[in-house]
């Protein structure tokens, strides 16, 4: 249960003023509080994977690699030249597969 430090601080003689049928009945109302959520409306918010995405559209524009640039024969990204680790039989390597 959360505190609150900013609220004003009850007494010895307040506290002593709560009665047992008091305690129960906000005992009973905080537990009560508590909702049972239906678990099926919950996983219907979900996407899973592989889920069927054929009525979406991606617009992305693809830029061709450029002179600079190498495609690592490990991991297949494009990398700068400057990322360069390794040249074996044609096939670039690039630092972070090396």
């Amino acid at each position: 249960m959360a505190t609150d430090y900013d609220a004003p601080r009850r007494d010895e003689v307040d506290l002593g003023e709560d009665s047992l049928e008091e305690l129960k009945s906000r005992r009973v109302d905080a537990q009560s509080a508590i909702v049972d959520v239906d678990e099926t409306e919950v996983a219907e918010t979900f996407e899973l994977p592989g889920a069927d995405l054929a009525d979406e559209e991606l617009s992305v524009r693809v830029v061709p690699m450029q002179a600079d640039e190498f495609r690592c024969s490990r991991c297949f990204l494009v990398h700068h030249r400057s990322q360069l680790a390794a040249e074996r039989n044609g096939e670039y390597i690039c630092r972070e597969c090396a």
